[in-house]
Parts: structure tokens; sequence; C-alpha cells
């Protein structure tokens, strides 16, 4: 069985109360995003260590509840506000009544959490480097830090950031770099969503140092650099009850193809259907296998035309796919 360590330093207690007839229904989940890949790579049948920082009575509930899950989690435990939130959905609509970042992490902290990250993450197949629940809770250079270090010792990492802690990561190397073109935005990587300006987006985030860049773009077909050449994914078109968490699930199901020894261009497929599939569902993360295989034989994947960079090598099949795009 394919382990996946997720290095997730600050889950959250999510709380939400949903409409019910006899009253209010009150739902408490471990979230955040590791936590959201975390459970759709158990769905994939893939073994998950998670390591984080657990604060206050929050994170004891939380570990519970992920022991509930089955997600094994290697915790430094603090005295401290943790991350939370408490959602009201009674009308339909999302309500926050209670969002909490936590407290950020001390020094002490952060030293315990990377050492029994590198611990755990050299024994397994692959890293994935997920974000906190807030801005402040760590410095980012410790994405740079961590990537550096796992790419040294031969595990690859895969990482779903964004800003200042996408620099560092890249800085220090990954393997798959995962980015929505809202992410590019927002980063100042794009003035706009077209696409040359995303292509252009994703051959820097390559140079800066990784391997494969994928981006999502909503509704559109995704996009994937993987050294010089692009592919164009579309998954199934399905009817969206919660775009929360898909990328997350995105991310898991190339995760989990990748631990198995699987190339990228099989990954991609899977986590698009992993993506396609979280849409449908409120549980984020959530899913079951057998519909995720059903699902990857209706995405699609096409060599997707660009223009070439100067000095750039194209294939055999990326010159076909320019030929016919024009």
């Amino acid at each position: 069985m394919a382990h996946v360590v997720i290095f997730a330093p600050s889950p959250l207690l999510t709380v939400t109360v949903e409409e019910h007839p006899d009253g209010g229904d009150v739902h408490v989940h471990a979230g955040g995003q590791g936590v959201w890949q975390a459970r759709m790579l158990l769905r994939l049948g893939v073994r998950v260590t998670m390591c984080s920082v657990l604060s206050g009575e929050g994170g004891g509930v939380i570990r519970h509840l992920l022991d509930d899950e089955g997600i094994g989690v290697i915790a430094v435990e603090r005295e401290a506000r943790g991350a939370a939130y408490v959602h009201d959905r009674r009308d339909g609509e999302r309500v926050p009544l209670i969002e909490s970042d936590g407290d950020p992490l001390s020094r002490h902290d952060l030293d315990e959490l990377y050492g029994l990250t590198l611990r755990e993450g050299l024994g397994g197949d692959l890293v994935i480097l997920s974000g906190p629940a807030g801005k402040d809770a760590l410095p980012p250079d410790v994405y740079r830090r961590l990537a550096a270090d796992f790419r040294s010792n031969d595990r690859r990492v895969v990482v779903d950031l964004a800003g200042e802690r996408l620099r560092a990561a890249l800085e220090g190397g990954v393997a798959v770099a995962k980015v929505s073109d809202e992410e590019l935005l927002a980063d100042g990587r794009v003035s706009e969503r077209a696409t040359g300006q995303i292509v252009d987006a994703m051959r820097a985030i390559r140079d800066e140092g990784a391997e494969t860049v994928i981006v999502t773009r909503s509704r559109e077909p995704l996009l994937m650099l993987a050294g010089d050449e692009f592919t164009e994914v579309t998954p199934p078109t399905m009817e969206v009850t919660d775009t929360r968490g898909a990328g997350d699930s995105l991310t898991a199901g190339v995760a989990s193809s990748l631990a198995a020894g699987e190339p990228i261009a099989e990954a991609i497929l899977v986590g698009a259907a992993a993506g396609a599939l979280n849409v449908t569902r409120h549980g984020l993360g959530t899913g079951d296998a057998e519909a995720i295989e059903a699902l990857r034989g209706r995405v699609s994947a096409r060599p997707f035309a660009t223009t070439p960079e100067p000095g750039e090598n194209v294939s055999p099949a990326g010159l076909a796919a320019r030929v016919e795009e024009k």
C-alpha cells in the first residue's frame, strides 16, 4: 500500500449547523486543506499520515475525529487557540458565525513539527505540503526548507499552495505544483485569466522549481505542464453541489497515483476524476474509489497547442497539436 505523508500544520475544527425537521442538526468534523487531501487519499486506498500541531481542547477533538476516520496523525500538542469555525447553513447559504485562525506556531512548535515531518516523510512514498488555516500561522520559509530537504533525500513533494508559500516551496524544488487561475491572479502572476498569460505563468513556475505544473480554471479544462509539454485535461461535467475541496481532491488523486508509481499522465486523470466527484457532494474530500475509477474513463486529455519558447524542443505530438490548432 502506498504511503503519503501530509504536512498539515494547523488543521481546523469545523462546526456546521444544518436544517432538520426537528430543529438544527450540528455536524462536527476535522477540516482544512491537509485533512481534505488526507480524506480523499484514504478513499483511494492510500495509507495517510498527517503531521500537525494540535492546539487546546479543539486539537484533542480533531485527533479523535481523525482517528475515527482512519487518518493517522503525528502531532505536536500545545496549549493555545486552534483554528476553528462555526457556520450556519439552515437557510441553505453558509453564514459564518465564528472563524478563527488560531494562534501562530511558536519557534519551539515549529522545530518539533519540522523534525517529526522529516522523520515520517523520509519513510513514506510521497510528501504533500499543505497550507495552514491562517496566513500568519508559520513563516513561508518553512516550505522552502522542507521541500529542499526532501528533494535532497530523494522524496517527491507535491504542493497545493499560493503566494509566498508557493514561491518558497518552488525555491526548494517540488515534483508537482498545483495552483488555480484565481490564485495566479491574486498573486500577480497574471493580470487576467487569459490562456496565454496562464501558459506563461506556468512556464515561470516550472522554471522556479516545479517539475510539473497544474492549473485549474473553474469550469474550463485544467492545464498541465510536464517538462516542455502542455496537456489540456477535461473532466466530465457534473451537477455542482459544493466546489470547495475540489482542488484538494484533485491534488490527492494526483498524489495517490504518483505514490503508487504511476506516471504523471495517468495521475492527472485520477486527480481530475476525484475533483469532479467532489463537487457533487457536501462533504469535502469525500467520494469512493469505484466512482472515481468510473469517472476517470470519462476524463479526456490531449496535447495543448502553445507558442514555443525560444530554443524549445517540441515533440512530434506537441508539434502535431500546434498544427491542428492552427
